[in-house]
């Protein structure tokens, strides 16, 4: 297979929406049939975003094999179906690591190690291992070009694509075209003076994405063809979109697709077949009614901490005609007084408590928890959520007053507590408390079995699923019987019966927690099971209301 390798670069500001545009360019082209893999350069030197915190960088994307990867390649599985795993992301750290354990095993046989060529090397190897895996390989470099951080990245990139050339290497760079109201205009400097920068690093882009809040006029495009030396239909308007979801039509509609496709010479592509993606955005653009579904938790001053979560719930919308609004609640906020967050909760039809670490907000989570069970409102508990509502549920009915977490302290019940041992692809994997905490939790995809007659059987339609985890703390199985006793089943455990995956109330209209993270699942054209059902309660709470 001739791999064509296609690099996303970014310049002018970050969060310019490159992880979106691979994954759209990618969908695209797997709407022509073609066979796409996409990854990720990021240039910090954390070994992984595992140790981050959400506010620093966003949500902690989590494969199948385990890997805690950068948000943008939950983007890319959601656009086009595709397993992420750990191969798919590499940062600084990581390379860094690799080249400093190889000069300790003697592997470069005495030479004095230096960036060129050993670190870019190590990038180089990165990118080529995935030649073969498809007919494109779209990698998007993280950061912004002038960083110096990314230099090492860009040096690579540079000479990677002088040795495939310009029949398998194509440079995309995505820049801004910010509009000053003062002039009324949008200005074209800023990108000349990115493509500059990049063109000065040795790498000449071929295709420019253009981002911009409004219409481009045409001769501001021409003026930046000609004063970035770029044929005049391969520069680009991405302006913004309704929806992330319709980013693969205007991009379509624009012609990026095609000129890609010019780009590395082929004429004689297949039509892509954009059906599937004409028919999501029908729903969205059409609603047949609203829900409103509060977000408790203690990251809400970013958007992106809660990131699958957020497009899961688009999902379930998607999946059964309505628009999901989401109200974020800071579950810091009620840690002392129910009374606020009766306040902020009324009115709404459904409940999330999402993942989170640490004690900070987990007793504004408990009285969530408790407002949902006893209103009647349908309740889901992600991961720390299930804990929350298992301590809950152990506190207020089964007269547990101390029931607590190991992870806030020793003090009291250890109704949740520290794993310390597990196994994963049949190797024992064991923790301690003095384990680093850099990529060292139960991590990735586990089985799990779910009791016959179940609500979630129901949903999932089978007794056996897979989930992803990321946590290191789990319900303690000894007090099963206390809890059950009071209406809060186990109803899905591993294999082995001891670790609880699934609670669920069974006098609840819809009240469920899982240990795992459903939403890193969750896909526009194949909506989790979950959150399909969970949309669907909420929507017959809004009716009785």
């Amino acid at each position: 297979m001739n791999t064509k390798f296609i690099f996303i670069t970014g310049g002018v500001v970050s969060s310019l929406g490159k992880g979106l545009g691979s994954a759209a360019l990618g969908a695209l082209l797997q709407a022509r049939g073609y066979k796409v893999r996409l990854c990720k350069l990021d240039p910090y030197l954390n070994v992984d975003p595992g140790t981050m915190s959400p506010f620093q960088h966003g949500e902690v994307f989590v494969t199948d094999d385990g890997a805690e990867t950068d948000l943008d390649l939950g983007h890319y599985e959601r656009f086009t179906g595709n397993p992420a795993c750990k191969s798919d992301n590499t940062t600084t750290g990581r390379i860094y690591t690799n080249v400093l354990q190889r000069e300790r095993r003697g592997d470069y046989l005495g030479a004095t190690v230096q960036v060129i060529p050993h670190v870019t090397n190590e990038i180089k190897d990165f990118i080529r291992e995935k030649d073969g895996s498809a007919d494109f390989v779209l990698c998007e470099i993280g950061g912004t070009v002038g960083d110096i951080e990314s230099l090492p990245f860009i040096e690579a990139l540079r000479q990677f694509g002088n040795e495939m050339g310009r029949e398998r290497a194509l440079f995309i760079h995505v820049t801004l075209l910010p509009y000053i109201p003062a002039a009324g205009e949008l200005k074209t400097k800023p990108t000349q003076h990115s493509v500059k920068e990049l063109m000065g690093m040795g790498i000449r882009p071929r295709i420019l994405l253009c981002r911009a809040d409004r219409e481009i006029d045409k001769s501001d495009l021409q003026k930046i063809a000609l004063f970035c030396n770029i044929e005049e239909n391969k520069v680009i308007p991405a302006l913004d979109a309704s929806s992330i979801y319709e980013v693969p039509l205007t991009y379509h509609a624009v012609g990026l697709d095609t000129q890609v496709l010019d780009a590395f010479g082929i004429k004689d592509a297949p039509k892509p077949n954009l059906e599937e993606w004409e028919r999501i955005m029908r729903r969205i653009k059409n609603p047949e009614g609203e829900v409103t579904i509060a977000i408790v938790g203690k990251y809400t001053n970013l958007n992106d901490s809660y990131k699958s979560l957020n497009e899961a719930l688009c999902h379930g919308g998607i999946a059964n005609k309505v628009k999901v609004n989401i109200k974020f609640i800071e579950a810091t906020l009620f840690d002392e007084s129910a009374e606020d967050i009766a306040e902020e909760l009324h009115g709404v039809n459904g409940i999330i408590v999402p993942g989170g670490f640490g004690e900070r907000g987990a007793e504004g989570k408990i009285k969530a928890a408790q407002y949902a069970r006893e209103k009647k409102v349908p309740y889901f508990g992600i991961c720390f959520g299930l804990q929350m509502a298992v301590l809950e549920a152990a506190r207020h009915l089964a007269s547990i007053t101390d029931a607590n977490s190991s992870e806030f302290g020793n003090e009291g019940s250890p109704l949740i507590g520290l794993m310390t041992e597990w196994t994963k692809d049949n190797v024992t994997e064991k923790r301690t408390d003095d384990t680093d905490l850099g990529g060292t939790m139960r991590l990735g995809a586990f089985p799990a079995h779910l009791k016959k007659g179940s609500k979630v059987a129901e949903m999932y339609k089978e007794n056996k699923i897979s989930e992803r985890h990321r946590h290191r703390f789990e319900v303690n199985i000894n007090y099963k019987d206390e809890l059950e006793k009071v209406g809060f089943v186990m109803s899905g455990t591993s294999p082995d019966g001891t670790l609880p995956e699934i609670c669920e109330r069974n006098d609840h209209p819809w009240f469920i927690g899982v240990q795992y993270h459903p939403e890193l699942k969750s896909k526009p054209f194949d909506p989790h099971p979950l959150f399909i059902s969970f949309i669907e309660a909420a929507i017959a709470q809004g009716r009785l209301v």
